[in-house]
């Protein structure tokens, strides 16, 4: 059955890995509710994303895998239902 995921992920902030994340979550069919792309403030070359996926919990994992194995990655996690998404979303947002 599927659920709603947040996912959090932090990355190099190059012009393709926004493409190759998403990329990932096509190929496995991974439905994006939401999405936040941000830049670090202290060091422009880092930049993060935070998702809110629709898919099963098996799914979820697989794609935390894959993402991981991208050069760029840095970080990767996931949590289930959308609360963890809004506080993040409210910390980039205050940040700004």
């Amino acid at each position: 059955m599927k659920k709603e995921y947040t996912l959090e992920l932090t990355a190099e902030n190059n012009f393709s890995v926004l493409n190759r994340i998403i990329n990932v979550l096509n190929r496995r069919r991974v439905r994006i509710r939401k999405m936040i792309a941000h830049e670090n403030e202290e060091d422009f070359r880092r930049g993060g994303v935070i998702m809110l996926l629709l898919t099963t919990p098996d799914m979820v994992e697989k794609v935390k895998v894959q993402l991981e194995k991208l050069i760029e990655v840095e970080h990767v996690a996931y949590h289930e239902g959308s609360s963890v998404y809004l506080e993040l979303s409210e910390r980039v947002i205050d940040v700004d």
